[in-house]
């Protein structure tokens, strides 16, 4: 296909910017995860925020989330360590806009991440955080199974 725009650039988005308020609010997630709290997990998502679960669900607004994750909370005991949240790319298009790409992969009792094993279900999530009167609030996320075995190259 023919670049049918020629002398257009494109752009550049990325502000320069620290990635301090993304890395602490994976923080507190991998946090609460490990102990168990849901109202932990929950604490940085805004009012109107949108969750899309890796199965194609999408659940709207703060309660709507939160009573889903209070549940998931209280059917597992805690597990410390049982999965590692890793920022792996940032983005701010804006001063106030952070968009990240957060991937968390299920730990065997040894403590090592293996993605893709048998039985793990890793993930990928797209994360929008924006900044309210100095706070950064989550937006909107939306997850994908990590299935980077796909893409594998044949062995």
């Amino acid at each position: 296909m023919a670049n049918d725009m020629p002398d257009r650039q494109r752009p550049t988005l990325h502000l320069d910017r620290d990635r301090g308020p993304v890395d602490a609010f994976v923080r507190e997630l991998q946090e609460a995860i490990d102990t168990g709290d849901a109202d932990r997990f929950n604490a940085r998502f805004a009012q109107d925020v949108l969750w899309g679960s890796p199965f194609g669900a999408v659940a709207a607004g703060y309660e709507q989330i939160h009573a889903i994750h209070a549940r998931m909370f209280s059917a597992v005991a805690p597990s410390p360590g049982a999965s590692c949240y890793t920022v792996e790319h940032v983005r701010f298009p804006v001063s106030d806009v952070a968009i990240a790409y957060v991937r968390r992969v299920a730990v065997d009792p040894r403590g090592r991440g293996d993605p893709g094993s048998p039985g793990a279900f890793d993930e990928l999530a797209l994360v929008v955080l924006v900044e309210r009167q100095g706070e950064w609030w989550l937006a909107a996320a939306q997850h994908v199974p990590d299935r980077r075995d796909v893409y594998a190259a044949p062995g």
